[in-house]
């Protein structure tokens, strides 16, 4: 993907962050002393390179190196703790690591194998490609895998998702059939690449011939700023950051920035904050999406088609299926809810080391053979195929002998006026129905509404109107952390 665009827009910018540019000519001469500086290092065809940096240009350029030498890039979160640095590394027995001065020194107690800091690394990287050496010559198959992608979930360790340079690619040319990356557009990505929402947005840059901009160190009281000087067109979002940005531009004076597409993800977003990006950002289009790294993404609701179906999460990737199925794995008819189960190129072999956790979630059809994502999510199909959400296993409870999710008492907290953010903690143990939220409301007032907006079994118990909701690092409500919060006031 990296070849085909330098050949055809070789001085078009890439990739920039706060410091730093490069063109698509120089991120593949970067790319290809990445990859001989890791050759040199012993790095073979197969290994694993875990890398623990902040989202800045070098970050990019390892990648596309690590891959091009038929290795296997693993993105760390920079935020990852020491608690789960050590069972991550367990898992992922990489033959080197590269951090930095504020990573090194935590890697470096948990693993016995080289760890280089990047301050050096680089140095040695840009004197090879100062001298332009020969292409690296490794031949990587298709089934070959390009990437862990760990990701938090039920399990208490995070879990690598196998990511293979088939479905990778597929998945990156499937969402841009949707989405439709240009090459004036300017990316403006605030996640890090450790999540598979912010390192697909590299390969989506790329196959647009678009410009990337790495923000996820600038502060969020320049963001506008930021948008603005660098003419920001796409934004990936999710809810929190939505509010952010919202919230913001009613304090703006300026411009707006010159944003078409908000593509959000992680969580529904509140019809208020909606509109409040519509009347910010004139003629901009937000994009509903829903997925799992287990296949990337499942459906996109296309741009144009933004203010329809508006329960809806979009219709499947081009050349992708989705299945709804009762308990007996037998296809329900439309508009019944099942487990919403993906079908297609798009779908992940497994977790790296777990079959026991791949056999649960990757199942084959029964009658083909093919490889099936079972996402443990919940939903429903219309006539026209579009899906529809509505929550997690998990989400899904009864209370007062009545059948709900939190995610729809979520998303009508989020409509109540003047709420930023909500999460909600189904009954457990002795704890009622509880939901938390960010807002400038008394408890009384946000339970007063929801009255009038769901039917009163579905009325939490419990109001908490709190500063933040903590979130985990993929950008979800932390619900553990609400938990604890809870059980903290009740000692």
């Amino acid at each position: 993907m990296l070849d085909d665009a330098t050949a055809e827009v070789p001085d078009a910018r890439a990739v920039r962050d706060s410091v730093t540019a490069l063109s698509y000519r120089r991120l593949h001469e970067l790319s290809h002393a990445v990859a001989h500086w890791l050759r040199g290092q012993g790095v073979a065809p197969g290994d694993r390179v875990v890398v623990q940096l902040p989202s800045r240009v070098e970050l990019v350029a390892l990648f596309y190196g690590v891959v091009r030498c038929g290795a296997i890039f693993v993105p760390l979160n920079p935020a990852m703790k020491r608690f789960h640095l050590s069972s991550v590394l367990e898992n992922a027995e990489p033959v080197l690591v590269i951090g930095d001065a504020a990573s090194a020194p935590g890697l470096r107690e948990n693993t016995a194998v080289p760890v280089h800091d990047i301050s050096v690394a680089w140095t040695h990287i840009l004197a090879v490609a100062d001298r332009t050496p020969e292409p690296v010559d490794v031949e990587v198959g298709v089934e070959d895998v390009a990437a862990l992608v760990y990701t938090s979930g039920s399990t208490a360790a995070p879990k690598a998702v196998v990511c293979p340079h088939r479905q990778v690619t597929f998945a990156s040319s499937a969402i841009n059939a949707e989405l439709g990356y240009r090459a004036d557009d300017v990316v403006f990505c605030r996640f890090p690449l450790s999540w598979d929402y912010g390192l697909y947005k590299v390969l989506l840059s790329c196959l647009g011939r678009s410009e990337l901009i790495l923000a996820g160190e600038e502060s969020d009281l320049v963001l506008l700023t930021r948008m603005r000087e660098t003419g920001a067109t796409v934004v990936p979002i999710v809810p929190s950051l939505a509010a952010m940005i919202a919230t913001l531009a009613v304090r703006d004076t300026g411009q707006p920035p010159p944003v078409r597409m908000f593509t959000n993800t992680g969580a529904a977003l509140p019809a208020t904050t909606i509109s409040a990006l519509r009347e910010a950002f004139p003629g901009v289009r937000v994009v509903r999406q829903f997925g799992q790294t287990e296949c990337k993404r499942i459906s996109i609701m296309p741009p144009h088609e933004d203010g329809e179906r508006l329960q809806s999460v979009g219709r499947p990737l081009p050349g992708t299926r989705v299945l709804i199925l009762d308990a007996d794995g037998t296809e329900l008819p439309v508009g019944e809810t099942g487990e919403i189960v993906a079908a297609g190129p798009h779908v992940m072999p497994g977790y790296w080391r777990s079959p026991e956790l791949s056999a649960g979630n990757f199942r084959p059809d029964p009658v083909t053979g093919e490889p099936r994502l079972h996402t443990g999510d919940y939903g429903s199909l219309d006539a026209d195929g579009y899906l529809y959400f509505e929550g997690r296993r998990d989400d899904m409870f009864k209370r007062k002998g009545i059948r709900m999710s939190t995610v729809e008492i979520e998303a009508a907290a989020m409509d109540v006026p003047g709420v930023r953010v909500a999460a909600v903690l189904p009954p457990h143990d002795g704890r009622d129905l509880t939901v938390f939220v960010e807002a400038d409301l008394a408890p009384t007032v946000v339970l007063k509404e929801l009255a009038k907006r769901l039917e009163p079994a579905k009325v939490p118990a419990l109001c908490k109107v709190i500063p933040e909701l903590p979130l985990t690092l993929h950008g979800k409500n932390a619900r553990q952390a609400l938990i604890d919060m809870l059980e903290g006031e009740g000692r």
